[in-house]
Order: C-alpha cells, then sequence, then structure tokens
C-alpha cells in the first residue's frame, strides 16, 4: 500500500513491455471503487466527503463518483488525458464494476439527471455516465474497456471490450 510511480517510471515499464511484444492496459476506476481519488478530490462524490482511507476494514465507505456532477467528467477527462499521453494502448480500461448505486438514489444532483435524461433507474445513470466516457476516448482514438457489469442497463457500443469475470453465462452475452 502507498507510494507511486512517476511518468518516467510509467514510460520505462511500458517500454520493458513492448519490448517483450507485451501491451499495458492501464485501469482508472470509475464509477465506483474509488474511495482514493475521493478521499482527495471530496468534491467529486454525491456527499462531498469526508472519506477515510481505508485500512482494509470491511466496513469502510465505497463512495462513488458523483454522475450528475459536471465537473465530474471535466475532472476524469482530466485523468484520462493523462493516461492516454503515458499508455499507448488502444483500450482504457475503467472497471465499471460493483458500484453502490444506491448512493446515486441519495444524490440530488444524480436524481435530477436521471430524471431529466427520463432514465427508469440508477442502473441507467451508470449507462450514461460509461457511454459519456466512452465517447471521450473514442473522440481520442481509444476504446473503452471495463467489467461485464458494464453491460447492465444495455446500450453497450460494439466497439467496447468487456472483461468477464462473474461467470460463463456473461461472457456468452459479451462476445455478442
Amino acid at each position: 500500500c502507498g507510494g507511486f510511480y512517476t511518468h518516467d517510471d510509467i514510460r520505462e515499464i511500458v517500454q520493458y513491455a513492448a519490448e517483450r511484444h507485451v501491451t499495458i492496459i492501464p485501469e482508472i476506476e470509475m464509477p465506483g471503487h474509488t474511495t482514493a481519488e475521493l478521499v482527495a478530490y471530496p468534491e467529486y462524490s454525491c456527499t462531498g466527503g469526508p472519506f477515510p482511507m481505508p485500512g482494509g476494514a470491511k466496513n469502510c465507505p465505497y463512495p462513488n463518483f458523483c454522475v450528475g456532477n459536471e465537473a465530474t467528467y471535466v475532472f476524469l477527462q482530466d485523468i484520462l488525458s493523462e493516461v492516454m499521453s503515458l499508455f499507448p494502448s488502444a483500450y482504457i480500461h475503467i472497471g465499471g464494476d460493483e458500484v453502490e448505486r444506491q448512493q446515486w438514489q441519495q444524490c440530488p444532483r444524480c436524481q435530477h439527471l436521471k430524471d431529466s435524461l427520463g432514465l427508469a433507474d440508477e442502473a441507467g445513470l451508470q449507462v450514461y455516465f460509461t457511454k459519456k466516457i466512452e465517447d471521450f476516448l473514442l473522440k481520442n482514438g481509444r476504446r473503452l474497456m471495463g467489467w461485464d457489469e458494464i453491460m447492465e442497463g444495455g446500450n453497450l457500443t460494439p466497439t467496447a471490450g468487456v472483461m468477464v469475470w462473474r461467470g460463463e453465462g456473461l461472457a456468452r452475452s459479451a462476445t455478442q
């Protein structure tokens, strides 16, 4: 736990991998699994924090990015731009798994977005979020990859890559 990679460290790792015909696909977790980001930047959460940094405890909060806050997308696009400058892979992995959508049920901004888009539920908010991030990646010549939860709610584009971890049936769905 702890530590970080500098840009030079990442460039060295990417070069080392490329020399061995390996492509590194970075995974930048969103919209869930974002506790570390939201400890540092709580303004992009639904509640504004503060959040404790988890130390392995099972009862830690796992806040999501607020999908109803337009500033969240600007923040994430800045991060993704930096990631794309360091990793030449065709895909950028966004995670997309184990999102605790009930947080969005309590968030006025998320509920306003859901209502304004005429979405039936919070799964629709995740579809909206994923599509918005995917559009940004596509405009920058990259493709979105995520865990199989990004298929929930439909509307997954044929350019997205899906990594299945929850069963063979989902693998069949992902290939279709």
